[in-house]
């Protein structure tokens, strides 16, 4: 299991947040509702940042050139400004925004537990093809 982990929570956290959408809209209000679709897509930017450093720099080749590791590094400055941003907004409540940052790691916590309910890592290895043996 490698890096496609992420990709794949990412994609269940942005069904969860479009199915969030309407019930918050109608049983929290639109502020509240924005304030944790705000928190959650911040989440989901700051994780997507982190896992292209991450394949930026650990290759078995070695990182790559200065210029692509240092546009992510500003992109990381202007998320975090973006973050600090919302925390100002006088209609965005803080933990509302903590509701939406932290959804992503329920979500990881929810298919763990799913994955282990379900026992999915001990019938990967029957699924593979057998080796040929010579």
């Amino acid at each position: 299991m490698g890096l496609e982990l992420i990709d794949r929570l990412l994609r269940t956290t942005a069904v969860v947040l479009l199915i969030f959408l309407p019930f918050g809209l109608y049983y929290l209000g639109v502020y509240p509702s924005i304030a944790v679709m705000s928190g959650c897509v911040w989440g989901m930017l700051n994780l997507l940042l982190i896992t292209r450093l991450i394949r930026l720099t650990i290759r078995p080749d070695g990182p790559t050139d200065v210029k692509s590791i240092a546009i992510v590094a500003i992109l990381f400055l202007l998320l975090f400004a973006a973050g600090y941003g919302l925390l100002k907004v006088d209609r965005f409540a803080p933990w509302l925004l903590l509701i939406g940052f932290t959804s992503l790691f329920v979500i990881m916590f929810l298919k763990a537990v799913g994955r282990w309910m379900t026992k999915a890592d001990d019938r990967a290895p029957a699924l593979r093809k057998p080796e040929r043996v010579l």
